[in-house]
């Protein structure tokens, strides 16, 4: 413990050396302070350049409402902070869970008649709101939820990631670095940048005809980095919009079927694949 001749002599000492450097350290004071102004000027504009672009974002549609209600067979259960958002959607006693990431720029309840009726069909489903409405700047976001889902529901014996569009390619770079935690993974109009070939993952790829969104020679580019055992499904007259509920993307194909038929085909072949 210092006593106070101690702290006498260190205080004699800084002023000591304040005062007779003093212009260099009014040069080291200005210098390190136009950095630190520099800084907070940049952070600044970052956040309001993230925000100007996320705010013109894709809307839910109108019957996504009715998706968000419980009925006689899916419980829906939200989650609205600050800085955690989540509806989970649940059957009595799934046997399958699966963590979804929203598109980039769209509303994460425009997923709602997905994975509503992922949830009539023994899936228990997570969608997460993303900061901005922007998977990439949360791409590890299902590992807050995997371990507390597992425990709650305990029936269930097949855990997977998914996503659309970017949101799919982030769940993606997720269940690469993540494949002790999860069984399988789900593309819907998305492709993956991380290589899945030897992860032991079931993957299912799904995209419509008619998208005009997907990026389709990177599709066929990426698809080296999936299991040789991939699930891929192509939905005739299907787009890259339709597995939300948004209306249509800027630059999409015209769909020849409608949302409700594009969403019940996507089911309809993840469940005759799994059954096989």
């Amino acid at each position: 413990v210092l006593d106070r001749r101690s702290l006498n002599d260190i205080t004699r000492l800084i002023v000591l050396l304040i005062t007779s450097k003093e212009s260099h350290m009014k040069k080291f004071i200005c210098k390190y302070y136009k950095l630190l102004v520099a800084s907070v000027l940049i952070i600044a504009l970052i956040e309001y350049g993230l925000g100007a672009y996320a705010k013109n974002y894709y809307h839910a549609g109108a019957t996504s409402a009715d998706a968000l209600l419980s009925d006689d067979i899916v419980t829906v259960d939200k989650v609205s902070k600050r800085h955690e958002k989540t509806i989970t959607f649940s059957p009595e006693n799934p046997t399958k869970g699966l963590i979804f990431y929203p598109g980039t720029k769209v509303e994460y309840t425009a997923y709602a008649p997905l994975l509503h009726e992922f949830a009539r069909n023994g899936y228990v489903c997570m969608v997460i709101h993303m900061p901005y409405n922007l998977a990439i700047l949360d791409k590890n976001a299902a590992d807050k939820y995997i371990d507390p889902l597992k425990e709650k529901y305990k029936t269930v014996k097949q855990w997977y990631v998914g996503g659309h569009s970017s949101g799919g390619a982030m769940a993606a770079s997720y269940a690469a670095k993540n494949t002790d935690k999860i069984d399988g993974l789900f593309l819907f109009a998305a492709y993956s940048t991380s290589d899945l070939s030897d992860s032991g993952l079931s993957v299912y790829s799904v995209y419509g005809s008619n998208d005009k969104v997907l990026n389709i020679k990177n599709y066929n580019k990426y698809k080296k980095n999936l299991p040789k055992d991939l699930h891929e499904f192509v939905i005739d007259g299907g787009c890259h919009s339709y597995f939300g509920n948004y209306g249509l993307q800027k630059g999409d194909g015209d769909p020849d079927i409608t949302m409700d038929e594009q969403i019940q085909t996507t089911i309809d072949f993840i469940e005759s694949e799994n059954a096989g």
